[in-house]
């Protein structure tokens, strides 16, 4: 297991195959006799930027349960897909759904709830995906990048918040990716509970 993980050409396979959503759903838009309609090119894009950042989040749990420590790896790589996706989900919304109106655009973002919180968290990926390199965390040093990087709770929070605010009736799968996170978070709590110093107090004597 070691021995696959530390591979080079396992980071490559998951690249690729992080890449089989965006292509799959490029050559639907490409080949359909009919378009398929913005509503199935955004939730397709919001989705799976939702999923690469429970992947991301659930690398730190996965690595102490099996006890693969290599796992670390790939947390970047699922990092920065969700980032792709969640500017790919952008896009589509820029593009096919205002047709670059920026006043329009503009006016939804401070009218529609769900929009602002959607585009807060896309904004808290960006000092992520920008400090993602092994040079930005000599730059910043480990403890204030770890600090950054957890914004990718706040980010995790605002996706599933604007899923559950965009739905309105049906909040099934919003809850789910919810209830992921919130047992992810828990994990992590406990984690540092155990880890956090203990004080010992010794009696003094005369």
């Amino acid at each position: 297991m070691s021995k696959i993980l530390r591979s080079r050409w396992t980071k490559v396979l998951l690249f690729v195959v992080c890449l089989i959503p965006a292509a799959k759903l490029g050559w639907r838009m490409y080949s359909s006799l009919i378009p398929l309609p913005v509503e199935v090119v955004t939730h397709t894009t919001g989705d799976w930027t939702i999923w690469f950042l429970g992947i991301t989040l659930s690398i730190t749990p996965l690595r102490g349960l099996l006890n693969q420590p290599l796992l670390v790896r790939f947390r970047r790589l699922f990092g920065l897909f969700a980032f792709f996706y969640g500017c790919l989900h952008f896009s589509v919304w820029i593009w096919l759904d205002h047709d670059f109106d920026w006043k329009l655009m503009w006016e939804d973002i401070l009218k529609r709830r769900f929009i602002t919180l959607g585009m807060l968290g896309l904004l808290l990926m960006v000092p992520l995906a920008l400090t993602s390199t092994a040079w930005a965390v000599r730059k910043l040093g480990f403890k204030r990048w770890q600090l950054l990087h957890r914004l990718i709770y706040f980010t995790a929070t605002a996706a599933v918040i604007h899923y559950y605010w965009l739905v309105k009736s049906d909040v099934r799968l919003p809850l789910l990716y919810g209830a992921i996170f919130v047992i992810l978070m828990i994990y992590r709590a406990v984690a540092w509970w155990r880890k956090r110093p203990t004080r010992v107090f010794v009696e003094a004597r005369p």
